[in-house]
This record gives C-alpha cells, structure tokens and sequence, in this order.
C-alpha cells in the first residue's frame, strides 16, 4: 500500500464509524421498510463498486456488468436449493463470475472504447436472453424457507458485502496498481511503452470487479423470496451501477457510496410521487452530473469544504 492522504484516512474512519452504526441498526428498529431499503442500499453500493473497479479505477468502461450479477444470483440460487450451504453457494457464484470475467476478458480486452463496451452489453444481452428461454419459471423459495424467511441475516450479508466492496476498491486504489490502472485508463499505449502491462492489469480488474458483482448477485438469490431467472441479467443492474457511479464521482473509492445513498433514496421518493416520469429525472440528472460536475458528488462537497 502506498501512503494514504490524509483525506482517505478520514474518510476511513467515517466508514468505519458509520458501519458500527448500521450494524446496531436492527437492534434499533424491527421496521421491514427500514431494514429492506438498507439492504437495497448495501446492494447498491457493492454493485457500484466493483462497476467502478473495471470501468473508473482501469478505465474499462463495461455495459454488461449484469452478466456477473447475474452469474453469481443463478449459480448460488440453484446450489442453495440443491441443499448445498449457503456460503458456498455464494462463493461458488462469485468464483463462476469470476471465471467468466477472465474467459471473456482474454479475447474481449483486445478492443478498446466504445467497441470493448459494446462488446460486454452483447454478452450481457445473450446471456439474459439464454437464461431467460432454458429457466422462464419463477425462482421461489421452498416453503420451509419462506416460513422461517428472516431479514436480519440477510441485512448483516448485505452490509458485510458492501463492507467488503469498499474494502477492495480502497485496497487497489491506494496500493502500488493503482499507478498502473492510471496509466492504461490515461494512455494505453504509452502505458504498455513504460513497460506496464496493460493486459495483467485489465485482467486484475477484471477479476476483482466480476468477483464482487458474482457476489452481489449471490446476496441477492438469498435475499429475494421470488423472482425470475432472467432478472439479475437484466441491463438496469449495469446501467444503475454505472449512473451511481458516476454521481458519485467516477475512479474514487468514496464516490460509489455517495453516489449510490443518493440514488437509491431519491429514487424511492420519485418512485412513489412520480412513477411515470422518475427515469426521465434520473437521465436528465445523469446528463447533469456529466456536463457541470465530472468529478460527481464527491467533488462537488470536496470544494464546499475547502471555501
């Protein structure tokens, strides 16, 4: 690890004050809607996270994240309903998403920009597709499971995975590959002439974002009681992860978490006022954040707190 700025150590601090806080969470409050926004929350910020490790930390923008998330929710979900343990189904998931990450990323990483981003939106999209045709039922809980569906664990994973995101964002971002993370996502070319690997540094982004989101995707299969196969394919988990990402500041390790509380309690208000036109909100924001603060959210309050 490299020396941590003074910032990154207060920010460190913060988190941890603020995951002893939520941990005591459900001992404060037995309330389901509080208790199931949180884990929302808790998914969000993992989901932004290991997007923000390939496409802000490496620069390799990826539009089919949800093929990762996906993979670990199937995996762990047909593994926990075949008796297997839990937390083996989870890593399970999260190892084949990981495996599918490196699969694709040897062929996929020889494309840059926009055609290496279209090439991972196809591959999401076949997948979604696929999944949906061989499995269109309805994955449900047994009924045993249903009759003893507890949240409070299901809240602890959740914020044990977020924890954990963090973790391995903060982990990259401040070690010694970082430097070469820059380097590929200013100038590939004058990356891999200064003798810095382009390909072994893509490949480890690769495997440390599509490990989270596999396990994202298992910490979801144990949170829903029901839902279709299909769903955790679907391209919103990519393009929600992507737009927290980017509110929040894109390439920072707090910026996903910022980004993420912001989108995902703003969206629960504008759901329940304006279910028709929310989506439309959060483009136009998105296309906001873009143009007026690059840096998102987290850049924005850095200079209201230096004036």
């Amino acid at each position: 690890m490299t020396n941590l700025p003074r910032g990154a150590l207060r920010m460190g601090w913060a988190g941890l004050a603020a995951l002893a806080l939520l941990a005591l969470m459900p001992l404060a409050t037995s309330r389901a809607d509080v208790l199931n926004i949180l884990v929302v929350l808790f998914l969000s910020v993992a989901m932004a996270e290991s997007w923000n490790v390939l496409g802000g930390l490496a620069g390799q923008v990826n539009l089919g994240h949800a093929a990762f998330f996906g993979a670990g929710a199937l995996v762990a979900r047909l593994l926990w309903f075949q008796q297997a343990p839990l937390a083996l189904a989870v890593a399970a998931g999260a190892l084949v998403a990981m495996a599918l990450g490196l699969a694709i990323g040897l062929p996929a990483f020889r494309l840059r920009g926009a055609y290496f981003a279209i090439g991972t939106l196809g591959l999401a999209e076949i997948l979604r597709i696929t999944v949906g045709n061989v499995l269109p039922v309805i994955s449900a809980l047994p009924a045993e499971h249903v009759q003893r569906y507890n949240l409070v664990p299901r809240y602890f994973a959740a914020l044990g995975l977020a924890a954990l995101s963090v973790g391995v964002a903060a982990a990259l971002a401040y070690s010694k590959v970082s430097y070469g993370f820059g380097a590929i996502r200013e100038d590939e070319d004058a990356a891999a002439a200064s003798g810095v690997s382009p390909l072994a540094h893509k490949l480890l982004a690769m495997a440390a974002s599509t490990g989270l989101a596999g396990l994202a995707g298992g910490t979801f299969a144990y949170y829903h009681a029901s839902y279709y196969y299909a769903h955790p394919f679907s391209p919103i988990w990519t393009f929600d992860a992507l737009l927290m990402t980017f509110i929040g500041g894109v390439g920072t390790v707090a910026g996903p978490v910022l980004g993420a509380a912001f989108y995902v309690f703003l969206k629960e208000v504008l759901v329940v006022r304006l279910v028709e036109t929310h989506l439309l909100i959060f483009g136009a924001l998105f296309v906001l954040v873009v143009l007026v603060l690059p840096g998102g959210l987290l850049e924005a309050l850095q200079k209201l707190a230096r004036r």
